[in-house]
C-alpha cells in the first residue's frame, strides 16, 4: 500500500465536482488498490475520512472510520474503515447541529459547521455491492463533509461565520472542555 499525496486549499481538485463510477470500473484493479491507499493514508494523518478529490483523484469515492457504538452497537474499539462509492445523501428531519470540523486539506485548522443531524445514505461499497445507511450525529457529520468534497465544497463554505476559525493550538487551548 502506499501514502497518497493530500491536496491542499487552493488545489483545483479540490473545488471540481468528481465524476461519478460505474460499476465495472469499481472493481477494477486500479480503483481497488486506490481505495486501499485512500484508507491506508487516512489512518497515516489520523483523519476518520478521506474523499478521492484529497487525493488527486476527481472521483466519488470515500473513505470512512466511523465509531459504530456512537449508533448504539457495541462492538470493535477501533472500526473497521469503508469505501463509500457513489453517494446520495437524504436528510432525515429538520434538526442541525452546528459543531467542530477539520480537513486533511485544510490541515491544523478548525471551524464549527451546522450540519443535519441525521441522513440517508445510499452507495456502492467496495464489492460494487448497493447499501444503505442510517448515520446520525458525528458519523452523520463525517459522511456529509466526505461527500461535500466530492462536489468541490470545503467545510468553510457552509460555515454560518468565521468567528470560530480558530488554528488547531488555539482550538486546544480555547475552546475544549477540560
Amino acid at each position: 500500500m502506499s501514502i497518497l499525496k493530500v491536496a491542499r486549499m487552493g488545489h483545483p481538485v479540490l473545488r471540481a465536482k468528481a465524476r461519478a463510477l460505474d460499476k465495472t470500473a469499481l472493481k477494477s484493479a486500479t480503483v481497488q488498490k486506490l481505495i486501499d491507499d485512500m484508507i491506508d493514508t487516512m489512518v497515516e494523518y489520523h483523519g476518520v475520512g478521506l474523499a478521492a478529490p484529497q487525493v488527486h483523484e476527481p472521483l466519488r469515492i470515500f473513505v470512512a472510520a466511523l465509531d459504530p457504538q456512537e449508533d448504539g452497537v457495541e462492538e470493535e474499539k477501533d472500526p473497521e474503515p469503508f469505501a463509500l462509492i457513489n453517494p446520495e445523501i437524504t436528510i432525515v428531519g429538520t434538526d442541525v447541529v452546528e459543531d467542530w470540523e477539520g480537513c486533511l486539506s485544510i490541515p491544523d485548522v478548525r471551524g464549527r459547521v451546522p450540519r443535519a443531524r441525521e441522513i440517508r445514505v445510499r452507495a456502492y461499497d467496495r464489492k460494487g455491492d448497493r447499501l444503505e445507511l442510517h448515520a446520525h450525529d458525528f458519523s452523520a457529520r463525517v459522511i456529509q463533509h466526505e461527500t461535500d468534497h466530492l462536489d468541490g465544497v470545503l467545510f468553510f463554505d457552509r460555515m454560518r461565520s468565521f468567528e470560530t476559525l480558530t488554528f488547531l493550538d488555539e482550538y486546544s487551548r480555547y475552546w475544549t472542555k477540560d
